[in-house]
């Protein structure tokens, strides 16, 4: 017997899949090697090849054997494994060509709530590939298509957390509500997925999706074979506002055409009778919510009148029997013809027409069938399909017990006992024996067969309950994604207590995560609530102690808060997690940093960047480094750098503002203060920053409407207030600048500047007892600074002299 080169090619690809889901990958790779040496011009063996490299960690390896057809857009799966290698190795622009040639593959395709314990879908969907586009244009640098992308992803599945981080990074208005709420789209594919689990393999039939099969004896060998490429209309969404995208008309899954091109595969698993696909009903608008939830039925036979042994028509003789062998492909019960007859067939009889006297096996008269209207094109209710065949079956197992084995059915079941119409199975049921038993309703319903096996646990809930129930679960995860999503936008805004107080709506046990502590640790850290902040990560470093996400924040946290110990132990913990991730050589340089060894610590930082070229904080502590050093053409590279990684690193614009401050050219300290500002418009030390170059440029009266502002936005801020006061003092609003002298004596009493600067508003204001008072509290306060005070006190002397001799 020849060897079936599909059924080969099958068995790997199978145990490939088993080995991918189980999570051996040396396995997987060896096997796929095994499959692209049976096959190297299948596309799906390339793509089977490259994706266990890519799972491996062999990127290069991965874009190597996927580059063929991934390049070209042949293949679905290769296109998407190459443009994920390419996004690795930076390049961004032949992976986003790769995807968009195949767009015909991919665009129609939405896998969502199509995963579960017992199916996959192996090949990415039109949200995966958007998202991946995303990525690679952002990447790029060509932000309106990578905004275009994350929103079509959304669009199509909502829980593409994904795309909602990069939307949110490349800094467009976003209206959050509109992109988690239940979509046509969703509701669709809801009510399709009763058919998708009563027959999980009709993407890999014929019938779900019209893709070149090659069949090999009694079944489908090779569904992964080319398809013909298709071209697709390009869909607009309305206007180019990014809320009208999100919520504005959409194609919906009943518009997409029935004829989709399916090239991936589904979990291997055994192939149901189904006829039809869940994706070919939805497009023509065959929904049977009634019998969706059925198992599925035997293959229909021809309506014939029930014919017994006792001749009830005698002058029709029984028919010949079918030679064995494979059933044919039943037709649609809604055309008028019946299929044509075998070369052993002869002529059924007329079907009996409404109101005919139709007879049990007994020989009884029975009840005629109430017909109901039923809609055109509808299916018909399991009922009318039920008394349509000769004997009701529900299983392939039950028509084969029924049948003898050349195909001849039984005339009557042992055991069963026949009154006017009604069947029930008499005797005890012996264990081993065990055989359904067929119940029928009294509201007149057809007769169901029941089976509860011992500890099957509760019955399972009505189709419309569970629907129901799914419902509500979905309404529920996509009211958490809000809430979620709505807190990080804000903080991505820097309107930290917004961010704050979405968090806190969050459950007790969904706000104590990770995640969501880190970004809480994060929102008190930008308002400069440093205490605060170190709660929160510490909290994080308790749950997850080999976290690294925003560790690098936390050792700058300890930074400020001068806790050398917290911050050493915390660098080496990073350390022992992972001593080739970013944040932990961040942590490492800042305690360098806190201990003023600024050598070390630019070792440690540069060491960050290259394991992370794109990490842009690292460049930022670098800058801050060299500026302490007083290197400031390297600092300018540094953050220079920063920028390059992520335009929107504020702390990047900030720093090029201090150099250039500190280089004399305010107008450029100006600029990248405001490019910084524009960036986090919450801040209130970048506002106090443009108010400080604006004092130095001689326009105090501008610098006060930043100072004031600064105020409002951070009333327990030290420094605005501070160089409020100095501001009026210098526009000679003296009451004004007393009144803020004196909160911040009560808010800071051992700061030195603050007594100081009221000594010398008091000694404007003739009050030489409180000047002294002041001036001395001052030189107490900062020993260091003797001379300056000791000169103020002795000008003050003088001044009083001076008015003696006008006197």
């Amino acid at each position: 017997m020849a060897l079936s080169t599909g059924h080969v090619a099958s068995q790997l690809r199978h145990i490939i899949y088993y080995h991918l889901d189980n999570n051996l990958i040396r396995n997987a790779l060896f096997l796929a090697e095994r499959l692209h040496a049976y096959e190297p011009r299948s596309f799906e063996a390339q793509y089977l090849l490259s994706l266990c490299h890519l799972h491996n960690g062999e990127i290069k390896a991965a874009l190597e054997f996927s580059q063929a057809s991934g390049s070209r857009g042949m293949h679905a799966g290769c296109a998407y494994v190459y443009a994920q290698a390419c996004l690795d190795v930076g390049k961004y622009l032949d992976g986003a060509t790769a995807l968009e040639r195949c767009k015909a593959l991919w665009a129609s395709k939405n896998h969502w709530n199509k995963h579960s314990e017992t199916q996959r879908q192996h090949l990415p969907d039109a949200a995966a590939v958007y998202c991946l586009l995303g990525k690679l244009w952002q990447a790029q640098k060509d932000l309106n298509k990578a905004v275009d992308c994350y929103v079509d992803s959304l669009k199509l599945n909502p829980f593409m957390w994904d795309a909602f981080l990069g939307l949110c990074s490349t800094g467009v208005n976003i209206r959050v509500p509109n992109i988690f709420q239940l979509s046509p789209e969703l509701l669709a594919i809801i009510n399709s997925a009763p058919g998708a689990e009563d027959n999980p393999s009709d993407l890999l039939s014929p019938t779900g999706g019209n893709f070149p099969t090659q069949t090999t004896g009694n079944a489908t060998s090779d569904p992964f074979m080319v398809p013909n490429s298709r071209t697709e209309s390009d869909t607009t969404y309305g206007s180019s506002a990014l809320w009208e995208k999100l919520n504005g008309s959409s194609v919906t899954v009943a518009s997409v055409p029935a004829h989709v091109i399916h090239e991936g595969m589904e979990t291997p698993g055994n192939q149901s009778s189904g006829s039809g696909s869940e994706e070919f009903r939805i497009a023509n608008g065959v929904t049977d919510p009634d019998s969706a939830w059925e198992p599925p039925l035997a293959p229909a036979r021809k309506n014939r009148p029930v014919q017994t042994m006792s001749s009830d028509h005698p002058g029709h003789p029984p028919p010949k029997m079918r030679p064995t062998g494979i059933r044919p492909r039943p037709r649609p019960r809604t055309e008028p013809e019946d299929p044509p007859l075998g070369p052993g067939d002869r002529e059924p009889p007329p079907a009996p027409r409404f109101g005919d006297r139709k007879r049990t096996v007994s020989g009884q008269v029975a009840h005629p069938v109430s017909q109901q209207p039923v809609e055109p094109g509808a299916p018909q209710r399991r009922s009318v399909r039920l008394f349509n065949q000769i004997k009701p079956t529900t299983s392939k197992l039950s028509s084969a017990t029924l049948a003898g084995r050349d195909g001849r059915e039984v005339k009557k079941i042992r055991g069963q006992t026949t009154t006017k119409g009604r069947t029930g199975t008499v005797g005890r049921v012996v264990s081993g024996n065990r055989k359904p038993m067929e119940s029928s309703d009294y509201d007149g319903k057809e007769p169901r067969a029941t089976y509860v096996p011992a500890n099957s646990g509760p019955p399972p809930l009505p189709k419309t309950a569970e629907r129901t129930k799914e419902l509500e679960a979905l309404n529920w995860l996509l009211g958490l994604f809000t809430k979620l999503a709505s807190g990080y936008f804000s903080l991505s805004r820097y309107k930290c207590p917004e961010a704050v107080s979405h968090f806190n709506t969050l459950s007790q046990g969904q706000r104590e995560t990770p995640w969501v502590l880190a970004q809480l640790g994060r929102a008190y850290f930008e308002q400069a609530m440093y205490t605060e902040a170190a709660k929160y990560f510490s909290r994080v470093q308790a749950l997850a102690p080999t976290r690294l996400q925003d560790m690098e924040i936390y050792s700058t946290v300890l930074w400020h808060l001068k806790s050398d110990v917290e911050l050493a132990y915390l660098s080496h913990q990073l350390l022992e997690a992972d001593r080739l991730s970013p944040q932990a050589w961040c942590a490492i340089g800042n305690t360098f940093s806190h201990q003023r060894d600024h050598d070390q610590a630019l070792k440690c930082f540069k060491r960050a960047t290259m394991l992370d070229p794109e990490f842009a904080y690292a460049f930022t502590l670098q800058g801050h480094e060299y500026v302490s050093n007083e290197e400031y053409d390297k600092a300018l590279d540094a953050y220079r750098h920063g920028i390059n990684a992520d335009n929107r690193h504020y702390n990047a614009w900030y720093g090029l503002g201090t150099v250039y401050d500190k280089m004399g050219k305010l107008e450029y300290a100006e600029q990248h203060f405001r490019n910084a500002a524009t960036i986090n418009p919450t801040n209130a030390v970048l506002i106090c920053c443009i108010g400080l170059v604006l004092e130095k440029m001689n326009d105090p009266k501008k610098a006060l409407v930043h100072y004031e502002r600064a105020c409002s936005l951070a009333p327990h801020s030290i420094l605005a207030r501070f160089r409020k006061a100095r501001v009026l003092m210098k526009l000679q609003e003296y009451k004004f600048a007393l009144t803020d002298l004196k909160i911040l004596k009560d808010m800071a009493p051992d700061e030195a500047n603050v007594h100081y600067l009221l000594g010398k508003l008091y000694k404007m204001l003739h009050d030489k007892a409180n000047a002294i008072k002041h001036f001395t509290t001052a030189l107490n306060l900062d020993p260091k600074a003797a001379q300056f005070i000791k000169d103020a006190m002795e000008a003050l002397d003088d001044d009083d002299m001076e008015d003696e001799d006008m006197a």
